[in-house]
């Protein structure tokens, strides 16, 4: 038998063991040296046992607790035999392996039979031990095989436990349980089941730091980068950065990592890809930030590459970024022959970081930016040996390749234009003339159209010159004469194109002047006119004169798709250049009915599809040319391929943003372009536009009654996108519409369809709440918009077949949506309490059918509104309340009516009914039920002056809930949280005589 002296020191182990300060290691030691004195365990395995447990029933995170848990471990992990050499290894296999130490066999056997205990607090410490016991023992330490097994069946069961925190130091318990080259290895199929399904992210946070990395469960760790928890999407991105090599990702992997963590909402995450998984990737590869580049599809997702680019260039020193930029020559460019898709990228990314810190960059700038002319003659040599391949040699895939790349870096040359210094007059003209001449010649890539195009009007300031300077490219590209392989100089066509323009002006001029009966300045136009047609017959005379005698002129006029393709781009980079309050002029207009309007007809898509771009563009500049051009638009919108509808939609959109529904004034070509729509379908369907003024009502009806049936069509996403912005901005003021738009956006159907899902959820959140609009038109108030909306969507809903998406929809989830919008606290400065009249239409659904499925929906919502302090309101919501009382039968809906009833009480009753409460404190059944109903229901009666209609049931369901408790103040909970603090050593005491 033990000695007193042994019971005592086992006792004041654990008692010294609580305080932090005293030192674990020699408690441990004496401990131990008592224990190996022993020669029958087993009382001290059943006293140590018994103190154990004081502390696993301690659920809280106590500190005395940890402390004990913590020496337990200690001392258990302290009979391992220290590590044994390979020679000692190899001897021990020879022999029998010994058995465990018979105080740690005896430790595991007591939490093996413990974790299944109805206490989630012993589950947990059980949980715990196990895997400080575990993650305590040597990295080559064994056990048995048995209780290896009995450890991972426990461990199974327990990472499916009720309570989040025994779920978590389950998964830890089992990392050392792991076997990652097992097919089949049930820890490793737990964990994943975990980071798929679990709901609680620190325990999907727990798996992922100890889950060991394989084929298998990499891309169950690359899933969390997407975690709707910053924490998790965090904790992934650095054990990707610790635990798995770069070259163990493909490159869809790396991009996508890189795309998401630099764009990731959180800032912490962000600063994790940048500091972690970024330096991570860096250091395997030496540093090469080139050799990086070669690990991503630079091709395919240069914005990404250009992110991580600028993402490295932050944190390397201004020096590092000189030293280690791409090798230059003495023009400080990278030789033709040595540009590729990779340097030419970092040259690029290098330039615009260095430029966008400004004034400080300035000097740095100097050291590695070409001078401009230099640059645009470099430009000019490479974009003109980019070949132009012929359908043939597009067959083949070799030279499609390389002249992909070819114009990819074409590109990234073009995009360094933006970082070049051309305040000096010189270098811009040559960069402007290269610019100019690139877009002229037929061989540039129609892939660099647009991009050359918005480098060159970014250089001429003035729209005025713009449109000059575009015509005449366009007349070179679509020339009346084509002048095919002659040598002569740029010049001359320059010279003719521009002659050309001038009379196109001046005839069109000259009809305005007739229009306008302003016949002597029409004399002057004509004569004009004249003199330029003869000027222009001289230049065409000197370009057959310096022309070779063999070569004759051929004039024809060119109208293949690519070429139209190539003006028509040219056209709507100009028009987005322009500032919107420059008026559509005599070129425009006959690039409107020379090039636009019949490219609008023709057979090619592409061209289709720009030519509606450059209208839509274009009739932004001008109101009438809208008008004249709406109803075009109306049509392509419904007839044509998706993609144009969706640029005729988008056109739509604008137009009636900028403008407003004063374009619809012409009601029977309207109606005409919507003749697809039935008169039923529109009157039952029809929201109404807000602004009206001389527009008749079913014209803009109509029109939205279009954009309606588009949400079931493949225009899905655009028209709700049009549609929010329209409500957004003023121009729809529609219940109807609004009730659509939360149907689609909790629509199954529309799961996929993260863009529209991402689009209408930023809607509703700022559309009810801009307080500012509701100042400046009170009639017009969005949460009345919202309100009057509420009951349409709530019987849609209710009333969905079952067959339909919508029966799948959760109704409690849009309502709660719905009252949130409309939310009084939410709306600052709102004109109107919308919760008020959101409760008496409530009230009054119920009247009409008090068996109504949706009672007990409504019922539940009325406690949730934020009601104002207006008496009138007030007491007619409490009579109908009183009447509702009377005819709902529902057991539930009564006592959330009754409730109701109670908070609509005059304060000085509620004080009263208060101090009374005070005075008569409430008590809980053990089966939840009040006890002292009576007091409280007595109070209720006389409340509602109803006594006889309260409908009282002895199983208390119809209670009011108990008065809510004032908060105490944070001193008072201070003072509380002192005298909680757990001590073990009260609970040790009062077991002073243990066997």
């Amino acid at each position: 038998k033990m000695t007193a002296d042994n019971e005592i020191e086992i006792k004041e182990a654990f008692q010294r063991a609580q305080k932090g300060h005293n030192n674990k290691a020699k408690l441990v030691a004496s401990l131990n040296s008592r224990y190996n004195k022993l020669e029958d365990k087993t009382l001290f395995h059943e006293e140590f046992v018994h103190y154990l447990k004081y502390a696993m029933i301690v659920y809280k995170r106590e500190p005395a607790v940890e402390n004990v848990i913590e020496f337990v471990v200690r001392f258990a992990t302290s009979f391992q035999s220290p590590p044994k050499t390979e020679e000692e290894e190899e001897e021990e296999e020879e022999e029998d392996a010994e058995d465990d130490h018979p105080f740690l066999s005896f430790i595991f056997n007591f939490l093996l039979e413990s974790h299944k205990a109805n206490s989630h607090a012993v589950r947990f410490r059980v949980c715990q031990l196990i895997n400080k016991l575990l993650g305590s023992m040597a990295e080559n330490a064994q056990i048995d095989d048995d209780l290896f097994d009995r450890i991972h069946q426990a461990m199974l069961v327990r990472v499916t436990d009720k309570f989040p925190n025994v779920r978590i130091q389950a998964a830890l318990a089992m990392t050392r349980l792991q076997q990652p080259k097992d097919p089949d290895c049930p820890t490793i199929n737990a964990y994943m089941l975990i980071l798929d399904n679990d709901t609680n992210a620190e325990v999907r946070r727990a798996v992922l730091s100890c889950i060991a990395m394989s084929p298998r469960t990499l891309p169950k760790v690359l899933t969390r980068t997407r975690d709707i928890k910053e924490n998790v999407r965090k904790l992934a991105y650095q054990v990707l950065a610790d635990k798995v090599h770069i070259k163990a990702l493909t490159i869809a992997q790396r991009v996508s990592l890189l795309q998401q963590g630099l764009h990731d909402t959180s800032e912490a995450v962000r600063e994790v890809v940048c500091s972690r998984v970024l330096p991570s990737w860096m250091l395997r590869l030496e540093g090469n930030v080139i050799e990086l580049l070669h690990r991503l599809d630079v091709e395919n997702c240069a914005q990404t590459a250009l992110d991580t680019l600028k993402a490295i260039f932050k944190g390397t020193p201004t020096e590092e970024l000189l030293q280690n930029r791409a090798q230059l020559d003495n023009r400080k460019l990278i030789p033709v022959d040595s540009l590729s898709c990779e340097n030419v990228l970092y040259w690029r990314a290098l330039y615009e970081f260095i430029k966008a810190k400004g004034e400080d960059g300035e000097e740095i700038l100097e050291q590695v930016l070409p001078d401009a002319a230099t640059y645009a003659d470099y430009l000019c040599g490479y974009l003109k040996a980019v070949p132009l391949l012929s359908e043939e040699q597009r067959a083949d895939f070799a030279q499609l390749e390389l002249v992909m790349t070819k114009e990819f870096i074409s590109q990234q040359l073009i995009h360094l234009i933006g970082c070049l210094d051309t305040n000096e007059e010189g270098g811009r003209k040559r960069v402007v003339a290269v610019l100019q001449e690139m877009l002229a010649l037929p061989q540039t890539p129609s892939s660099l159209v647009s991009l050359l195009m918005e480098k060159l009007l970014t250089l001429i300031p003035d729209d005025h010159r713009r449109i000059q300077t575009v015509s005449y490219i366009l007349h070179l590209n679509v020339p009346f004469i084509d002048l095919v392989d002659r040598p002569i100089s740029c010049l001359f066509p320059l010279q003719l194109a521009e002659v050309k323009v001038s009379i196109l002006e001046a005839k069109q001029t000259l009809e305005d002047c007739i229009t306008t009966q302003d016949f002597s300045r029409a004399a002057e136009l004509k004569d004009s006119i004249t003199e330029l047609e003869n000027h222009r017959n001289q230049i065409i005379q000197e370009i057959a004169e310096s022309s070779q005698p063999a070569d004759k002129e051929t004039r024809t006029e060119k109208n293949d798709p690519e070429t139209l393709l190539r003006c028509l781009t040219m056209c709507v980079e100009l028009l987005k250049k322009m500032s919107i309050k420059t008026q559509i002029g005599p070129t425009i207009s006959a690039l409107m009915s020379s090039l636009v309007l019949p490219s609008i007809a023709n057979a090619h898509p592409a061209v289709r599809n720009m030519a509606v771009l450059c209208l839509g563009t274009c009739t932004l500049h001008s109101k009438e040319l809208a008008k004249t051009h709406m109803v075009l638009l109306l049509q392509i919108a419904q007839l044509d391929e998706v993609k144009i509808r969706i640029s005729a939609l988008r056109a739509i959109i604008d137009l009636l943003l900028l403008f407003g529904f004063q374009l619809l004034s012409d009601p029977a070509a309207t109606q005409t372009v919507l003749h697809s729509q039935s008169p039923d379908r529109q009157e039952q369907d029809a929201p109404v536009a807000e602004e009206k003024g001389d527009v008749p009502e079913d014209t803009a009806q109509s029109i939205l009654v279009m954009l309606s049936e588009f949400l079931d069509s493949e225009v899905r996403l655009r028209t709700a996108e049009g549609l929010a912005k329209l409500m957004y901005n003023g121009r729809i003021s529609s219940a109807k519409m609004f009730s659509r738009l939360v149907l689609l956006w909790y629509n199954p159907v529309t799961e996929d369809d993260t863009r529209l899902r991402h689009c209408l959820g930023v809607f509703f959140q700022l559309y009810a709440p801009m307080w500012l609009f509701n100042l400046l038109y009170p009639c017009f108030s969005r949460p009345l918009v919202v309100e009057e909306g509420f009951l349409p969507t709530v019987r849609t809903l209710m009333n969905a077949p079952a067959t339909s998406p919508l029966a799948e929809v959760d109704i409690n989830n849009v309502v709660e949506l719905l009252v949130e919008l409309t939310r009084p606290s939410a709306l600052i400065k709102a004109s109107v309490c919308v919760h008020d009249y959101l409760a008496v239409r409530m009230c009054g659904e119920m009247l009409k059918d008090p068996t109504a499925p949706e009672v007990r929906l409504y019922a539940k919502t009325l406690s949730n509104l934020e009601l104002s302090r207006d008496e009138t309101v007030r007491k007619d919501l409490q009579m109908l309340l009183q009447q509702l009382v009377q005819v709902v039968k529902d057991r539930v809906c009564l006592r959330a009516l009754e409730k109701m009833i109670y908070q609509l009480v005059d304060s000085k009753e509620q004080a009263e009914l208060l101090s009374a409460s005070a005075l008569q404190p409430v008590d809980v059944n053990a089966d939840g039920t009040h006890a002292n109903t009576d007091s409280l229901y007595k109070t209720t009666q006389h409340l509602t002056e109803h006594p006889q209609q309260m409908l009282l049931s002895l199983d208390g369901e119809n209670v009011p809930e108990s008065v809510p408790v004032v908060r105490p103040s944070r001193r008072a909970k201070t003072a509380a949280l002192e005298k909680t603090k757990l001590d073990l050593n009260t609970l040790i005491n009062q077991e002073a005589n243990v066997s």
